[in-house]
């Protein structure tokens, strides 16, 4: 019961911090427009996202033996590999889709992973919803929608991104609830931290078409966002998320967030 806890704790800490970086994502686009003209926005965006993780990857390594060793261990890296493609995949989702939406609508079209998380968790384990779990998902999400005003949602390319990005968000979280179980949080995290640079850097180059498109990540207004971004929204946000959500059901986990 303690554990259980400390681990709801330690999850609403999570949603805490990951309110702050969808304000910090708008601020760095919103610092970005020429660059957005030169590089488009999907080079602009790997850039961001690599950087980052890379801040949250260098900042963990240090600290831990675990994380380092992990990166020798074909089991971890086979955990990573998973864990931070799918975050790669909705993160890139997320931030091209913020470009023309606001924080707010992003938060709300973002939070219905947890609709998301639950279905996929009824349809994995076979096992019918109970009547808490769908009044909770639906009050999440409702809350979600009203916390600042009625939402204004027009559905153009930027709101259909932001709800691709919450489906790969809760396989995220479906996926870290059975992989979290078999190998250490530390380990994972370190590995799907190096997955998630080296996959935002390729989209990054291979959108852009130059090498000069990392200029980005120092740009004025860029990068105390970026530092936010990585040590509070990533390095903090994956660590608890990878060490706590086991303790729990991944449709409790995504309640909690939303």
């Amino acid at each position: 019961m303690a554990t259980r806890r400390q681990a709801v704790v330690g999850l609403f800490l999570v949603t805490l911090l990951w309110g702050g970086t969808f304000v910090w994502m708008k601020q760095a686009m919103n610092s970005l427009d020429d660059e957005l003209d030169q590089y488009s926005t999907a080079g602009v965006v790997g850039v961001i996202v690599a950087s980052r993780f890379l801040i949250a990857f260098v900042a963990l390594l240090p600290f831990s033996s675990k994380a380092r060793a992990a990166l020798t261990s074909k089991e971890d890296w086979k955990g990573g590999l998973i864990l931070g493609s799918l975050m790669l995949v909705g993160f890139v989702l997320q931030m091209i889709g913020i470009d023309s939406v606001s924080p707010s609508v992003s938060a709300f079209l973002t939070s219905l992973y947890v609709v998301f998380t639950a279905i996929l968790s009824v349809k994995i384990s076979d096992r019918k919803p109970t009547r808490m779990m769908i009044a909770g998902v639906g009050l999440a999400t409702l809350g979600a929608g009203f916390i600042d005003g009625p939402p204004h949602i027009v559905w153009g390319t930027g709101e259909l991104l932001t709800v691709a990005c919450a489906f790969f968000f809760a396989l995220h979280i479906i996926f870290t609830d059975s992989i979290t179980k078999k190998l250490n949080p530390l380990a994972v995290t370190s590995t799907s931290f190096a997955v998630l640079v080296i996959g935002a850097a390729i989209i990054a180059l291979v959108a852009s078409g130059d090498l000069m498109v990392v200029e980005v990540a120092w740009q004025e207004g860029v990068v105390l966002p970026l530092l936010f971004l990585g040590l509070f929204g990533s390095l903090a946000c994956i660590l608890m998320l990878n060490a706590f959500q086991k303790y729990l059901n991944p449709t409790h986990a995504a309640i909690i967030y939303s």
